[in-house]
């Protein structure tokens, strides 16, 4: 599957979310949230507009399966931030994501005796890349995320979510000389201002 359409299916999480926590958590929106949530995703879409490469066909150059593994990375993310915020605020954050680790690190493990060759090849790029993705994105991104939903309402911070694409965009402009189309900047906006109407009080 594309990255893009797989970004854009993964941007349903903020609605997805918001539309879960009313009944499981109590949490009411106001429309102006509703309408933010709204906005974020249309301005995602304008983002990733320039990187979806849909054919004829939707499923051109991938199976159903591709969709249900971003289905399934869908609902893990929005169901995970739901189950968080009703059953996991009361728990420490550092030792709370060491029990989350060792969990995930056990199953997926399993699955890499199974069905990895599990052969390196080190070079600096690998090990600064994995370097990233460990000590930013899979600590303190998640330490952030888990912060964020112990403090306030689990529809509010799925919201931040419509700022991964801009800022992306942005890093990639940046460090990768990729165009910024017109079409795209206007979607930061949108995207943007969408965040700030679901997050405000």
């Amino acid at each position: 599957m594309p990255a893009g359409l797989a970004a854009l299916l993964v941007g349903l999480q903020p609605l997805l979310t918001a539309a879960f926590a009313g009944p499981l958590l109590g949490e009411q929106l106001s429309w102006r949230q509703w309408l933010g949530l709204g906005l974020g995703l249309i301005g995602i879409s304008l983002v990733l507009g320039s990187k979806l490469e849909v054919g004829e066909s939707l499923f051109d150059g991938f199976g159903i399966s591709a969709l249900l593994c971003v289905t399934a990375a869908l609902m893990g993310i929005s169901l995970g931030t739901l189950y968080q915020k009703r059953y996991c605020t009361s728990m420490p954050l550092l030792s709370g994501a060491v029990i989350q680790y060792l969990a995930a690190g056990a199953l997926l493990g399993i699955g890499a005796l199974l069905f990895e060759s599990r052969q390196v090849e080190w070079s600096s790029t690998f090990i600064l890349t994995l370097g990233w993705l460990v000590l930013i994105l899979s600590i303190a991104a998640i330490l952030l995320l888990m912060a964020l939903i112990k403090k306030g309402e689990a529809s509010r911070v799925a919201s931040l979510f419509y700022l991964v694409p801009p800022v992306t965009a942005l890093q990639a402009w940046w460090l990768f000389d990729e165009r910024l189309p017109l079409l795209g900047l206007m979607g930061m906006l949108v995207a943007i201002t969408g965040v700030v109407m679901a997050i405000r009080r």
